[in-house]
């Protein structure tokens, strides 16, 4: 049977065994794909372990830090700031950041994230105190470039990259709210009235213009009565003209003939009897001359003397 003694050393040896395999089997690492291991030997950064399979010495070798290099948000709590015309809002955001460098992330700051948390609020603070309240709505891309911009300067020392930041929530005061929704209702009450008197305008400009018209229509149209009108007429007077000329032509051809004068007196004669009967139409009164048996008195009355 051994001694206490060599007991108490076969235990010692023991563990000292099993704890070297612990740290042995704990040298061993599996870096996985997007991320970076900070080794330091001793203390002292050594180097970084990318994506695979890797065996440090125990001991020695120590995994100081882990890295994730995918992109990462990070929320920015809400804060107060105050505008330029000095009305109290409430933003927060969040900010979209990446590793790029693990041996800066690692030593170049205690803590990144919480460092570019601040840096973004403080930020976001000091360019909203350039704007007025109602730019501070329309600007938030200002107000996001800025704080990518100076949180970009700050990153190159700290290892990361601010991708992006994004305001959440801008929030007025409750009774500043109120008022521009007031302002809101109002303008848009102004817009309708406006609207709607434009198209009463519009509306009376078409009566207007439908009236103006009419009225055009109605006058080209009698103008282009009158105008037919008188162009009938005037191709009435000229056909007239033109029978009473060609009758003429006529009448005197026939008088040169032999016996033609003659027979024209006894149409004036039978023409002159129909018109003293028609004297009196509503009458059977006949009118005569004076003297029936007097045919050169008829003659003469009706300016031809019987020969």
């Amino acid at each position: 049977m051994p001694a206490p003694s060599e007991l108490f050393v076969l235990g010692v040896w023991g563990l000292i065994f099993l704890v070297f395999i612990i740290k042995l089997f704990a040298s061993i690492r599996l870096v996985p794909t997007k991320s970076a291991y900070i080794v330091e030997r001793l203390g002292k950064y050594y180097t970084t372990l990318d994506a695979g399979f890797h065996a440090l010495i125990p001991f020695i070798d120590k995994v100081a830090y882990i890295h994730d290099l995918k992109e990462e948000s990070i929320d920015v709590p809400p804060q107060e700031c105050f505008s330029r015309d000095e009305v109290n809002v409430t933003v927060d955001g969040v900010i979209y950041i990446s590793v790029i460098d693990p041996v800066k992330a690692s030593y170049g700051i205690v803590d990144y994230r919480f460092a570019a948390m601040q840096l973004a609020q403080t930020t976001t603070r000091s360019v909203i105190g350039t704007l007025d309240l109602d730019r501070t709505f329309e600007e938030r891309d200002l107000i996001s470039a800025k704080v990518v911009e100076v949180l970009d300067a700050a990153g190159e020392s700290w290892g990361i990259r601010v991708h992006r930041y994004e305001i959440k929530n801008l929030t007025p005061p409750y009774t500043v709210k109120n008022a521009m929704e007031m302002q809101v209702n109002a303008e848009r009450e102004r817009r309708a009235v406006l609207a709607k008197s434009e198209g009463d305008k519009q509306a009376k400009i078409n009566r207007s213009e439908g009236v103006k018209m009419e009225v055009i229509n109605l006058s080209e149209g009698e103008m282009q009565k009158q105008i037919n009108e008188a162009e009938g007429k005037a191709e009435e007077i000229l056909t007239i003209a033109n029978a009473t000329a060609e009758s003429i032509e006529k009448l005197a051809s026939v008088i040169k003939e032999p016996g033609g004068e003659n027979a024209l007196r006894m149409q004036l004669g039978e023409q002159y009897l129909r018109n003293l009967q028609g004297l009196d139409k509503d009458s059977t009164r006949i009118v005569l001359p004076s003297n029936m048996t007097d045919f050169h008195q008829w003659m003469r009355n009706i300016g031809l003397d019987a020969k």
